[in-house]
């Protein structure tokens, strides 16, 4: 039987507006946690970000972005 190689491929969908910065800090924690707690090696992780814009996004029935303005317009 031959050696079993562990690979990951993690997708993270998010609203834009993260910086380059914060996507290497999340980046590092993502692939420290694979590799402590699914015996991932480095190497063998590909994390891709998907930044979507907010009029594309929809949480509990309504887009963000009618939400973000709905909120903001009450200040």
């Amino acid at each position: 039987m031959g050696r079993t190689v562990q690979m990951a491929y993690v997708r993270i969908e998010m609203l834009s507006g993260r910086s380059e910065e914060q996507k290497a800090i999340i980046a590092r924690a993502v692939t420290d946690a694979l590799q402590e707690h699914a015996g991932i090696a480095p190497a063998r992780l590909l994390i891709v970000f998907e930044d979507v814009a907010v009029e594309n996004w929809a949480s509990d029935g309504a887009l963000v972005s009618a939400k973000r303005r709905a909120s903001t317009s009450k200040i």
